[in-house]
């Protein structure tokens, strides 16, 4: 059982979707145990006793709900070995892994059978991956048909299928209507900017909605030649995403239409076969899944002055991860540029249509073969020099996974195994880069200041009043001080 009863119901109440698989909840009047999910009504407190795995509240004699169905939470944490091996299978074919690839090359990346992941897999979503794959591939067709001008060709070879003639069998058996019917039915967006060598998608959120902060705090701690915001309006970067075994590069845009609570994103055409993965971290990256009013309430007079204030999360995690390394210790300006001399360096160049994007970051695989002299030829201490390559060959290796997918908690003991890593830095990755919302940096300056305590253990018994959702309390601490400056 968990003892931490209020910062579970919080959760609860908020019905946060970043906290389904870390905890269960049973309801003593009902004799049923649920998902913090859960669409029934939510129960009193005194009738909620939390656990950390199904099996523990079966254990005590609760029964599984019928509704939200305990079996399918996602294995955030160190619940169950199948669904999270299930869940990280998931999350690797909507990228693309089942594309080109049969299952057995996906297993093998997962160091598991493909009898073992068909297996995990059914059990989880009752379908086999490669059900899944198709249904993923008629989601993004049907997108792609609806928001877009491309070409029945280029939807079915951008939607992941081998031939238009397949697309048109699957789509007409899944949705009993053919591809050209849909097409003919949408309604044609105002405005578009639907060009021959760009595509427009919108991303909706629940307002209220903060973009000037979120956008000032990403373009502040934006890599040169990488990433920009400096307009205060879009946020644009490169990117380079592996699509199956193809690699794809180009560069993307994003606004705010608050008129209609969505954000705008424009990318370069050559992007369109990646685009499921790219809406999935455009989603991380402006925490366009959080429900601001239920964390606004808990952080009470700390958030009241800045209603919709996000976490912001990280396109590329290994990226952010080498971005937090490059910041320790330094000025937001000075990492800004250290990274840019990174990027620049073992990076690729990349022609876009903004002066300011020029450079692909460097992968995990580049910077594992890179020499710690040659990184401090750059302006880093030596130290962190080493610290950059030991980071990008525990994830070059497979040792380190940077995927919110995963168990945060051990991810976070992970990264501070490496040399050059400590309780800061992780606890800012996982905020930054994982998305968790209860990250607290408890040593970073900036929090101290802005609270005006001496010591941590003050500091600590400060923050739990605020968790689960410390990550946004740093948020709003670090907005508060610079509002001061």
């Amino acid at each position: 059982m968990i003892e931490n009863h209020e910062l579970c119901y919080n959760a609860l109440k908020a019905q946060d979707t970043r906290f389904d698989g870390h905890f269960f909840v049973a309801v003593s009047s009902t004799g049923i145990y649920c998902r913090p999910v859960c669409p029934a009504r939510i129960p009193k407190p005194e009738n909620c006793q939390f656990y950390g795995s199904a099996s523990a509240a079966e254990s005590d004699g609760y029964r599984p709900c019928m509704k939200c169905r305990p079996e399918l939470a996602p294995g955030n944490a160190s619940i169950d070995a199948s669904k999270r091996l299930a869940n990280i299978a998931a999350q690797m074919i909507e990228e693309g892994a089942l594309t080109d690839t049969p299952l057995t090359e996906l297993a093998q990346t997962l160091a598991v059978s493909d009898r073992h992941l068909r297996r995990s897999f059914n059990s989880v979503y009752g379908v086999s991956p490669q059900r899944y794959a198709q249904t993923q591939r008629l989601l993004l067709a049907k997108r792609l048909l609806t928001d877009t001008d491309l070409s029945m060709t280029e939807v079915a070879m951008n939607a992941g299928f081998s031939s238009l003639r397949r697309f048109n069998e699957q789509f007409k058996n899944h949705y009993q209507l053919t591809p050209s019917s849909l097409r003919k039915a949408r309604k044609r967006q105002p405005n578009s900017l639907q060009t021959s060598d760009r595509l427009q998608f919108t991303l909706s959120y629940r307002p209220p909605f903060d973009w000037p902060r979120l956008i000032s705090f990403l373009n502040q701690r934006s890599i040169a030649g990488v990433e920009s915001a400096a307009d205060g309006q879009n946020y644009r970067r490169t990117v380079c995403l592996k699509h199956g075994k193809e690699s794809l590069s180009g560069w993307i845009s994003i606004s705010s239409l608050p008129e209609r609570n969505c954000l705008k994103l424009v990318l370069n055409h050559g992007l369109a076969p990646a685009i499921a993965t790219i809406l999935n971290r455009i989603r991380q990256v402006f925490d366009l899944d959080c429900n601001p009013e239920p964390i606004s309430l808990h952080l009470g007079e700390l958030a009241a002055s800045r209603p919709g204030l996000r976490l912001p999360g990280a396109f590329d995690s290994f990226e952010m991860a080498i971005r937090a390394i490059v910041g320790q210790q330094v000025s937001v300006k000075a990492a800004h540029t250290l990274a840019g001399r990174i990027a620049s360096t073992f990076g690729k160049s990349l022609e876009t249509p903004f002066e300011e994007l020029n450079q692909v970051f460097p992968s995990a695989r580049c910077l594992s073969q890179a020499s710690p002299t040659k990184i401090k030829e750059l302006g880093i201490v030596g130290k962190r020099a080493n610290t950059i390559v030991a980071l990008a060959q525990a994830v070059d290796s497979g040792e380190l996974c940077l995927n919110r997918t995963f168990d945060i908690e051990e991810t976070i003991q992970k990264l501070q195994i490496i040399p050059g890593i400590g309780p800061w830095t992780a606890q800012y990755i996982a905020m930054r880069a994982l998305s968790w919302p209860d990250a607290f940096p408890d040593s970073d300056l900036g929090i101290i200041k802005a609270l005006g305590v001496k010591r941590p253990k003050e500091l600590q018994e400060l923050a739990e009043q605020w968790r689960p959702w410390r990550a946004y309390a740093v948020m709003h601490l670090w907005a508060e001080l610079s509002e001061k400056q």
